[in-house]
């Protein structure tokens, strides 16, 4: 548990650092995104302005899938956070190269559906490191529930 909590802990501040992608090169590519999805942060400060049919994708590095307040995803992406998935790069990365395919994966539904259709054959990485560059750290319950162990009893 100690370890857990200490993981956690060093975690929040290394979410940014530990990202593989090319920073320019991600905020270039973000034009794709910004069709549906902006980055703007808690404090109203526009980063990246965008479109609303998706969530707004400042913080979304460490978040728990599909719990963007005031947006509603699909209830299999839903599932899928309430089962432990947590946006990481590698999570990140394949989710938007096959959106449906990643949730059926996720919530082992063969049937599960994502709202997202947009696929990016390439650089999710890059794309994933200028959200990762432009976000706060995680919040630390979401870090340490994707990270601790269950007790044993």
């Amino acid at each position: 548990m100690k370890l857990s909590v200490v993981a956690a802990f060093v975690s929040l501040f290394a979410v940014p650092a530990f990202a593989e992608g090319d920073i320019a090169k991600g905020e270039k590519a973000f034009n794709k995104c910004k069709s549906c999805h902006s980055v703007a942060s808690d404090a109203g400060d526009t980063i990246v302005k965008g479109g609303k049919t998706g969530p707004n994708l400042w913080g979304m590095p460490g978040r728990v899938a599909g719990s963007y307040e005031g947006f509603k995803f699909s209830k299999d992406l839903v599932a899928a956070g309430e089962g432990g998935l947590v946006w990481n790069e590698e999570k990140f990365v394949a989710f938007i190269t096959n959106p449906k395919d990643f949730v059926r994966a996720e919530t082992g539904n063969s049937k599960a559906k994502s709202k997202m259709s947009f696929r990016l054959k390439k650089g999710g990485e890059d794309i994933y490191a200028f959200l990762a560059s432009v976000s706060p750290a995680p919040i630390a319950e979401e870090v340490e529930g994707a990270t601790e162990e269950p007790a044993s009893n």
